[in-house]
């Protein structure tokens, strides 16, 4: 039996993780599911958009599954994502961009992971104003040698672990000779041991002009916090949107995994929206708990339904009568 804190999120969150949850304990899978409130339906609630009630849950689970969440507007909350994964220390934010049948897209035979480091550079959020007008701002990024080592290293296991042969780290040293430069020099160090991997190096902005231009070339990309933040959603973007990414928040004793999408507060209860990002970090989170298995039966049957394209939500096919609930429905028959 497996305990998993189980947050629902805001928005189109409890539609679509109804589905997922369903659809993973149709394997067969022994999951203990403790739902908690967070985002906005908790800050509603219990006047905090983390309550205590939640991490405690968290603290004692070490796995949690989660829907997109809605920050509250105003002073004293920064992102909730950013906070678990500063709490948790989840260093390692994992998000695969694969070419899906069935679903539009403008590039073809697109399998691209990006490991991003998740708990340092400029989203430590150590800023100010400089002057008593407001009228300058400073921020301050944050690159370690031990941050930098760890991620650099879960990118070449990743690799190994995953059949994947190339790992490009990308980086900003020609400009940012401090922290790109630590992060490239560790990089190039972690490398050398493992000469079975092949080991690139880009420039960020080069990056992505060569990912459009040809993104055969890239395998796992692992980068720093910000330029994983902007790599990962142009990578989605390879492969049709948001609406089918995934992503996993990996630390040394607790994880996290999620839709990377928003809430889309102006959709929800309208059955329709898409639940594939979700249900596939729940694939993510059974590998994680050595379900392979039942990872492997659920990953088969999101995309025979994907491909048939006919009971998958609107922005999948705009001829499709099928919603969320239909096509959570069409994967469990699937299995």
């Amino acid at each position: 039996m497996h305990n998993v804190t189980l947050i629902k999120g805001d928005g189109i969150g409890p539609s679509i993780m109804e589905a997922a949850v369903k659809i993973i304990d149709a394997t067969g899978v022994k999951i203990n599911w403790e739902e908690a409130d967070a985002g906005m339906a908790a800050f509603e609630k219990h006047g905090t958009p983390i309550p205590d009630e939640t991490l405690a849950s968290i603290d004692k689970n070490r796995i949690a599954f989660k829907g997109p969440l809605t920050t509250p507007i105003g002073g004293g909350f920064r992102s909730i994502n950013v906070a678990l994964r500063q709490k948790y220390d989840l260093y390692a934010n994992i998000r695969p961009a694969k070419t899906w049948k069935g679903a539009q897209s403008r590039f073809e035979d697109v399998d691209i992971v990006v490991v991003r480091e998740n708990t340092e550079g400029l989203y430590l959020g150590l800023e100010h104003y400089l002057t008593r007008k407001k009228d300058v701002a400073e921020s301050i990024a944050v690159i370690t040698k031990e941050g930098s080592e760890r991620i650099m290293e879960y990118a070449f296991k990743y690799a190994i672990e995953n059949g994947r042969k190339k790992v490009t780290a990308c980086h900003k040293a020609n400009i940012l000779k401090y922290t790109s430069g630590l992060f490239l020099d560790t990089a190039r160090e972690v490398a050398k041991k493992y000469p079975q991997i092949e080991f690139d190096e880009k420039i960020v902005d080069a990056t992505c002009m060569h990912l459009i231009m040809d993104h055969s070339q890239f395998d796992v990309i692992v980068t720093t916090n910000m330029f994983g933040d902007i790599l990962s959603d142009l990578t989605a973007g390879l492969v049709g949107g948001l609406g089918l990414i995934p992503g996993a928040n990996i630390g040394e004793d607790a994880a996290l995994f999620e839709a990377v999408h928003g809430s889309a507060p102006d959709i929800a209860g309208k059955n329709i929206a898409n639940p594939t990002a979700v249900i596939m970090a729940g694939v993510m989170m059974l590998n994680h708990l050595g379900e392979t298995e039942a990872a492997n039966k659920i990953k088969t049957a999101v995309e025979k339904v994907v491909e048939e394209a006919i009971y998958v939500t609107p922005d999948l096919n705009p001829n499709s009568k099928a919603g969320t609930i239909e096509m959570g429905e069409a994967i469990i028959a699937a299995l």
